[in-house]
């Protein structure tokens, strides 16, 4: 007889299996109507399997503790038991029915498995973002390049500015008092009532002075031409071409205070440019001669004179000696009475003569290279300023000898044939076009109007005009 110890381990084994039993057919009857609603449930059995296996796994746990341990023989037994359970047979291979001439590289292989990278999908691949500004500083080097250089540009801008008006007002104070000794009126600038004479600014690198009263012109323009220093492209520039500060001083003479002549002294690379872009060089004095023999001047001089009496006399000995001391600062010494500025293109050929003004255009360099200041290459440049009033003074009581007077007539009336000559047929066009504009308008007035009588009389006339123009052209010959 069995004791009461045994009867409640039986109870205990008999309970806990009734509980496992219950539990697999309320399993089953849930795993039953999924399976019946969820297309996929093929794929979900082994998850209820593994929910199961936990769940019994459990319940041995709980046997188990009640029985005693097993030794190691019968766990090696256990687990070569589970091995041969876990063994699953493969089925049938599902590429059989493909044809291996079908497929090129396809090798058939009853014992392989089917390749599980073909159920895979794409890779997906994540693009490399630079890193933030606060912690990769280098991804941001062309923004902070163009940075830098602007804020070079707008500092060099004000250096500059600032640098060309001290140039500037330090040239005006220093001429000044001169100035207002040759001129009444200092520092014009066209209006009646000017309240502040003096520089006018054209541009951050260019400023004019006018001064008008004296005797002998009607005006002069002094025009400071400075470097472009505002510019920093152009001081870059300047190292490869390089460029120097002017003053251009343009004497506007009266008509009756010059004779007619034309003339020119400059540097060989000055006279170069003036012979291709000025007209009135170009046309009266293209060819250059040496300034050393006759004149005594450095060699890089040369002269261009269309009367030689008016070069030997205005080229007097103060000029000379003058330009010998300072050769640095004289660019070019310009006297014309047929001066109309640069030439014009073929494009814009006028059908006139350009309208042409007596005047004197000096042109000098400033030198504030070599270390000079301000005020040394103002000093330097005085002695060219005052050049300009004697030679407004010797130009006006010069005077060609008839000779050479009717040489520059003759001059003068051959150019403007030769000029009547070439705008010959653009003339002939403008006035056949203006006639034709003439007769375009007395028809069409012919024709609102509802005379029959004045419309046939204008077609008769109309019609012997033609007549007569298509009629060939004789010419009377005298016996």
């Amino acid at each position: 007889m069995s004791s009461p110890v045994d009867r409640s381990h039986w109870l205990t084994i008999f309970a806990l299996t009734l509980l496992f039993v219950s539990y697999n057919i309320a399993n089953a009857g849930i795993n039953h109507l999924d399976i019946e609603d969820n297309e996929f449930a093929e794929f979900e059995d082994f998850d209820v399997e593994d929910v199961v296996g936990g769940v019994a796994s459990d319940q041995k746990n709980i046997v188990h503790d009640h029985e005693e341990p097993s030794t190691p023989e019968q766990d090696q037994e256990a687990a070569i038991a589970d091995e041969d359970e876990a063994t699953v047979e493969t089925e049938d291979n599902e590429f059989e029915h493909v044809d291996e001439d079908e497929y090129e590289g396809y090798e058939k292989d009853s014992t392989s498995k089917p390749d599980l990278k073909l159920n895979e999908g794409p890779k997906i691949t994540f693009a490399q973002l630079p890193a933030h500004l606060r912690s990769n500083w280098e991804s941001y080097y062309l923004e902070l390049m163009i940075l830098a250089g602007l804020v070079l540009y707008f500092f060099n801008f004000f250096l500059g500015r600032s640098k060309n008006q001290r140039i500037a007002e330090t040239w005006y104070s220093a001429f000044k008092g001169p100035l207002l000794d040759k001129f009444a009126l200092v520092g014009d600038d066209g209006k009646l009532e000017n309240s502040q004479p003096g520089l006018m600014k054209e541009s951050e690198n260019v400023y004019l002075l006018w001064c008008s009263g004296r005797t002998g012109c009607e005006a002069v323009l002094f025009e400071l031409r400075l470097l472009k220093r505002q510019d920093l492209v152009a001081m870059v520039m300047n190292l490869f071409r390089p460029q120097q500060d002017q003053v251009h001083v343009k004497v506007f003479m009266n008509d009756s205070d010059m004779d007619t002549f034309v003339m020119c002294l400059a540097t060989k690379k000055t006279a170069n440019r003036f012979v291709r872009e000025m007209a009135d060089i170009s046309v009266y004095c293209p060819e250059k001669k040496s300034a050393v023999d006759k004149f005594g001047l450095p060699a890089n001089f040369v002269l261009m004179s269309e009367i030689g009496e008016a070069s030997s006399t205005l080229l007097d000995v103060r000029v000379c000696s003058l330009i010998n001391n300072i050769p640095e600062v004289i660019e070019s010494i310009h006297f014309s009475d047929q001066y109309s500025g640069p030439k014009q293109t073929e494009d814009t050929a006028p059908s006139k003569m350009p309208e042409v003004k007596k005047m004197l255009i000096f042109n000098f360099n400033l030198p504030l290279k070599n270390g000079k200041s301000i005020v040394e290459a103002v000093e330097i440049i005085r002695p060219a300023i005052m050049l300009t009033f004697h030679c407004i003074d010797r130009v006006k009581r010069f005077r060609l000898s008839k000779e050479f007077k009717a040489k520059a007539e003759k001059n003068r009336q051959k150019v403007e044939e030769a000029f009547l000559k070439s705008t010959h047929a653009a003339r002939a066009e403008a006035a056949a076009a203006r006639r034709e504009e003439k007769r375009r308008l007395e028809k069409e007035k012919i024709l609102q109007d509802d005379d029959p009588e004045k419309q046939r009389k204008w077609e008769e006339k109309e019609n012997k005009r033609l007549a007569k123009k298509r009629m060939p052209k004789m010419k009377a010959i005298k016996v």
